[in-house]
């Protein structure tokens, strides 16, 4: 990859084995809610396979997180100020996932670069999850599909939409692309996340 961003490695795996032992769940349990197997979960929890996309979408959903909590290293804040070198990513099959800012007190919006190699991408594997999604190509060439249409990002083009529709991505070209993300849960996953932190929600 030529275009990856500086970042540090967070822990994903064991930040997910801490929430998943915080709410006393077992890695069977785990892997019933999300659908992956058992023997996945296991090896992203010792760090010997790092999950991709899809799965840590999935691991956020069963465990009723937002999936920026997985990037948390640092105690919540009022100001969350990141430096290109402190970005805290991930990166598996080709996909490298940057966070831009976690640790936020409350936080509902997560946002995220994604560096996807030549020929790599999901195209295979939609995903859908609570929120809305936003996606911005900053370079590169990226088909984007949601629901039934597939939509070409090229820099400047963007794409708004309900998560919950069925979604995937896959750059066919023969160079690296980058996409900004930003996924924002719906009230209900918010609520959901701050009662399973044991935070109590701000009143309106």
């Amino acid at each position: 990859m030529t275009m990856q961003p500086d970042s540090v490695t967070p822990n994903v795996g064991q930040r997910i084995r801490d929430l998943r032992e915080g709410q006393g769940l077992s890695l069977r349990a785990l892997a019933k809610a999300s659908g992956l197997s058992l023997n996945a979960i296991s090896l992203i929890e010792r760090g010997e396979n790092s999950p991709t996309v899809s799965s840590l979408h999935a691991l956020a959903t069963a465990l009723g997180v937002s999936i920026v909590d997985f990037f948390q290293t640092r105690p919540e804040q009022a100001v969350v100020y990141t430096q290109p070198n402190q970005r805290l990513s991930s990166e598996a099959n080709g996909i490298l996932i940057a966070s831009l800012g976690s640790g936020l007190q409350y936080q509902q919006m997560a946002p995220f670069v994604l560096t996807i190699a030549p020929g790599a991408g999901e195209a295979h594997q939609p995903i859908t999850h609570a929120g809305e999604e936003f996606v911005f190509c900053v370079a590169g060439e990226v088909q984007y599909r949601v629901g039934e249409t597939v939509y070409p990002l090229t820099p400047g083009c963007s794409l708004l939409f309900k998560a919950s529709l069925p979604h995937c991505f896959f750059n066919d070209t023969a160079v690296d692309a980058q996409l900004l993300l930003v996924f924002l849960a719906e009230e209900d996953s918010y609520l959901a996340r701050q009662l399973h932190s044991g935070h109590t929600p701000l009143a309106p």
